[in-house]
């Protein structure tokens, strides 16, 4: 899910990017290989079991169906996509063979990379195969995005962005938030701009994987609060502000009382979509390692109308004291993820636990 912030001069307007009343989206990590090691990084150890080309067109049909299906049965007309990731995709020798069977389904398809592996010719390619999307991870300017993510990533990763943005591909510019570089967002909104990228988005620092030794970086609730404050408030044409993050829409939900005009749904995990990790277990946030099941074994269909995870995710009276209490919970709900990293650090293991950072 994301929140589109448009930023104007004379106005704030909110309206959602995705996850609308009846989007559905596969968030996939074909490869868990990657040519950076970054100090925030979620995922752990690298493994190396990978779903073949052919189990993942499998997958792709099966999605297809699932949703053909819920048309059938329910009238309702679904706006699925892809969102396809890594570790780093361009390291699958076969991505562009992916990309093309989700197209010719009829499926949006974005991709999320570092920026570092694309050559011009790679650009093209992403242009041809009708791509809607791309986003590119940047930590802020180049001695702090170097430190996060390796010497020489920075020059890399802009001159990926710049054949991008040459060969008309829209790009998201997205960063990670904590206590490394959230003095640097400002910054960040005026590199977007600078680069011709359309959107520059922002999530909050998950400690779980590699970020778990960053735990002492997360932002207090009060730096969130008066962090997001900060980034409403530019102004800066030409640049959409984009974010996953359902606390953020808080901050206006609050100002207008009861919402005004803006279409939130909150936290997607287990409402809004699946994740598929390379060796085909699926969970219900690619940062929320619980599994669900396994494409190679489980039915999607089966794994999205039993699980009693997802069911657990549904089911506002099960959640921490905090978020089942607040009269945002449906518009809201925390960022699962951070919650559930979050508790792990403190020793339990509860996904449904409060929003460390929530601020309401």
């Amino acid at each position: 899910m994301y929140i589109i912030i448009k930023l104007c001069p004379s106005s704030i307007h909110y309206t959602m990017a995705t996850n609308k009343p009846h989007e559905f989206f596969i968030q996939w990590h074909l490869t868990e290989r990657c040519n950076l090691w970054c100090k925030h990084c979620y995922q752990g150890e690298r493994g190396t079991d990978e779903l073949t080309l052919p189990e993942i067109k499998s997958v792709i049909a099966e999605v297809v169906a699932l949703l053909r299906g819920w048309t059938e049965t329910h009238g309702i007309t679904f706006h699925p996509s892809f969102n396809i990731t890594g570790g780093e995709p361009f390291l699958r020798a076969d991505l562009y063979d992916i990309l093309e069977e989700i197209r010719k389904q009829g499926i949006d398809v974005y991709l999320l990379t570092n920026g570092m592996l694309v050559s011009r010719e790679k650009a093209n390619k992403l242009a041809d195969l009708g791509i809607k999307g791309v986003q590119v991870s940047i930590e802020g300017p180049e001695e702090v995005h170097d430190d996060i993510r390796g010497t020489g990533s920075f020059e890399a990763s802009t001159a990926g962005i710049e054949r991008l943005v040459d060969m008309g591909i829209p790009v998201t510019i997205n960063v990670t938030l904590s206590s490394l570089n959230a003095s640097q967002m400002k910054k960040i909104l005026a590199y977007g701009s600078h680069t011709g990228a359309k959107r520059v988005g922002f999530s909050r620092l998950v400690p779980y994987g590699r970020g778990s030794y960053l735990l002492s970086r997360m932002l207090t609730p009060e730096q969130v609060k008066d962090l997001y404050g900060s980034i409403l408030s530019c102004e800066l044409r030409g640049v959409e502000i984009v974010t996953g993050d359902p606390v953020a829409a808080q901050m206006t939900f609050a100002s207008k009382g009861d919402g005004g005009d803006i279409a939130v749904s909150g936290c997607a995990a287990g409402v809004a979509g699946l994740t598929i990790h390379p060796n085909g277990n699926v969970s219900p946030c690619r940062r929320m390692p619980i599994s669900l099941g396994n494409v190679r074994t489980d039915s999607l269909r089966e794994i999205w109308a039993t699980s009693p995870i997802l069911e657990a995710l549904r089911d506002r009276s099960r959640y921490g004291e905090k978020c089942k209490a607040c009269d945002r919970w449906a518009i809201c709900r925390g960022c699962r993820a951070i919650a559930y990293a979050w508790s792990r650090s403190q020793g339990e293991d509860n996904y449904l636990a409060d929003d460390p950072q929530c601020f309401l």
